[in-house]
């Protein structure tokens, strides 16, 4: 069922202040895709983005149909996931520190994976947060990843615009 707009599901802890947005034409003006190509844009259709506010930033990740790898949280009880791989791409999300990047205007997801995104909040997030950290400690010499596991885990992913950010 489409035109279920979220709101912030205010929780004792950080794992579970979240909502639903786009990113900003003034992001994609900021980051071009010709620069930068790992990070999703559509023009005629913005991506839906998880938006999980984190330590000195926040974490942008996109909702995407058809994922074919797994560094994302795939949705198991929607009725997208029934006929496509749909989920939330940890590889293609961004880090904001910039609140002009985030689109405040309504947005809607489908109901049953909104569902499925706050019954699933705290893994979800964790999964985000170990994701990037796993990123950081490789990148910053305290946890070196094998070349095979770095490429399959990050060599198509949009961390390596977010260094700043990171403190990379």
């Amino acid at each position: 069922m489409r035109g279920f707009a979220p709101h912030i599901l205010k929780g004792e802890n950080m794992l579970n202040k979240f909502n639903v947005y786009r990113l900003s034409a003034k992001f994609y003006n900021d980051y071009p895709q010709s620069n930068y190509p790992e990070i999703l844009s559509k023009q005629s259709r913005p991506y839906n983005c998880l938006i999980i506010e984190h330590n000195d930033y926040t974490i942008a990740v996109p909702y995407r149909t058809e994922i074919r790898h797994r560094n994302a949280y795939m949705f198991k009880k929607s009725k997208r996931a029934r006929t496509h791989n749909s989920g939330l791409d940890y590889s293609k999300l961004v880090i904001i520190k910039d609140n002009s990047y985030i689109d405040l205007s309504q947005c809607a997801i489908d109901r049953d994976e909104y569902t499925e995104t706050v019954k699933n909040i705290k893994k979800i997030t964790r999964d985000v947060t170990d994701y990037i950290n796993a990123y950081v400690e490789h990148h910053k010499g305290k946890q070196k990843m094998d070349k095979n596991k770095y490429n399959r885990n990050y060599r198509y992913c949009t961390l390596k615009y977010f260094h700043k950010e990171l403190e990379i």
